[in-house]
């Protein structure tokens, strides 16, 4: 199991997923796909977005929503929605964590929603537009965190490869 899990619910554009591949790439965090997927995980756009990461990841599929849980019956997971009163960062992420994203278009399934209504987390934005980016909200998830857990096991200093500094 990884230390984080990005779950995607019925994911519609290809890109966001290819870009949320790539962060999981370079994180360490495992991809977790429910479909129906609206496209197919061969489209050449999902592969550009996600470059030549895809075989650095690990990607589960699920035919639902409740496959998921069937076959993950002891996950912890937050669920990233506008409909949330709690703010992603007030969280205190536990290792082999799950956060869920729901479909561009329509985001997570009220139901499930209101059945986990106290892991239910949101990123706060102006109240007058709708949302951010899926691979942009997945990014600043799993970015948060990782901040909180020290960027445990990621490189964290670079160094200029020109200059011997």
């Amino acid at each position: 199991m990884a230390d984080i899990n990005i779950v995607l619910a019925e994911p519609r554009i290809p890109g966001n997923t290819g870009n949320i591949a790539r962060t999981c790439a370079v994180t360490g965090a495992a991809l977790h796909l429910i479909r129906p997927l609206g496209f197919e995980i061969n489209d050449k756009t999902l592969k550009r977005a996600g470059l030549d990461y895809w075989d650095k990841l690990n990607v589960y599929y699920y035919d639902s929503i409740d496959d998921f849980f069937r076959t993950n019956p002891d996950a912890v997971c937050y669920f990233f929605t506008t409909k949330a009163k709690k703010i992603y960062s007030e969280i205190n992420y536990p290792k082999g964590c799950y956060i869920f994203f729901g479909r561009e278009d329509a985001g997570l399934p009220e139901d499930l929603l209101a059945a986990n209504y106290e892991r239910c987390v949101r990123i706060p934005m102006r109240d007058t537009l709708r949302s951010l980016n899926l691979s942009n909200s997945a990014a600043i998830a799993v970015y948060e965190i990782l901040r909180q857990w020290k960027f445990e096991g990621l490189e964290t200093e670079g160094r200029l490869t020109k200059y011997d500094l």
